[in-house]
């Protein structure tokens, strides 16, 4: 399965011309793209799917879906890592 998470955006930077960001997804952080998404910034949140960000997200509903995603034990097989 390849759910579309949401994450806080913590750094925007450019690799190789390519709007990149770092996210945090509930204390895993990955590597984005950001392309589809020029207006986001730090501190926003943004959903992330097969590691590009397709749209803005407030803050109330991105916290609501992890919770959701973490009780069905879906975040841990989604971001390949272990949630805490």
């Amino acid at each position: 399965m390849c759910l579309a998470i949401p994450g806080r955006v913590q750094t925007v930077y450019e690799s190789d011309g390519v709007r990149m960001g770092k996210l945090n997804f509930g204390g895993v952080v990955k590597d984005v793209c950001l392309a589809y998404l020029p207006e986001v910034q730090e501190g926003e949140y943004a959903v992330v799917h097969a590691g590009f960000a397709i749209s803005k997200v407030d803050e109330a509903t991105a916290a609501e879906t992890l919770r959701a995603f973490a009780a069905m034990g879906a975040l841990a097989d989604e971001l390949g890592e272990e949630m805490g």
